[in-house]
């Protein structure tokens, strides 16, 4: 059994094409700017044969490029339902792909997912773990097992201004993300800080601006 926080159907920016999001319960990491508090606790318990074949309604959808996305929360943490649940979308004939902090090394769950979408916070190991609260070691582990089994990647980060937005940061970003298909930039927004205060927490990052269009630009442009 696998704890879900949710499930979003029809999903168009958590990997290419048309794709069912299931967003585990449950990470390792208290990143300062997380949007999604309320992943890391609770969750309702799923069989994940039985989640397989539920995704299978949405087949028809998803095309040549679509399919299902692990994110969360940190996917990853549950291991073991992970690995069950890849291993049942792959024998379904399901494109698959994980979206992961970087907090947890899972090399059986990489292996079976046909794409690797994972955020680096910060390149600097030191400010990593002021940002998330946790090492940079698995991070690191996983990026390196992607490339030495040439594995298709992803990479994302967070730019949030006066923290992740430096522009010699964002270079590091990328030699950090060689081997990756493609960066992305992400711009710091502020839309789940109200999710921060329903569950009665202090948000860390109150009265940072989100991120200006022309500063993206700027980032975008130098990489």
């Amino acid at each position: 059994m696998v704890k879900i926080h949710s499930v979003e159907t029809l999903g168009a920016l958590d990997g290419p094409g048309i794709r069912t999001v299931i967003f585990f319960a449950g990470c390792p990491m208290r990143c300062v700017y997380c949007h999604n508090p309320d992943t890391w606790q609770g969750g309702e318990e799923r069989d994940e044969r039985e989640l397989a074949d539920w995704c299978v309604r949405y087949k028809p959808y998803y095309g040549a490029d679509g399919g299902v996305t692990l994110s969360g929360g940190e996917p990853l943490l549950q291991r073991d339902g992970a690995v069950k649940l890849l291993t049942g979308l792959k024998e379904r004939g399901i494109n698959t792909a994980i979206d992961t902090g970087g907090g947890i090394f899972c090399p059986d769950a990489l292996k079976l997912s046909d794409l690797t979408i994972i955020d680096i916070k910060h390149p600097d190991e030191s400010v990593f773990k002021k940002i998330t609260g946790v090492e940079q070691t698995a991070l690191i582990k996983t990026l390196e097992f992607l490339r030495t089994h040439k594995k298709r990647f992803w990479v994302r980060h967070v730019c949030v201004p006066g923290l992740t937005d430096n522009a010699q940061d964002v270079l590091k970003v990328k030699a950090m993300a060689k081997g990756a298909e493609k960066i992305e930039l992400l711009p710091y927004h502020t839309m789940g800080v109200h999710k921060w205060e329903k569950l009665g927490l202090d948000y860390p990052l109150k009265g940072t601006p989100p991120l200006g269009e022309e500063k993206l630009r700027e980032l975008n442009e130098l990489l």
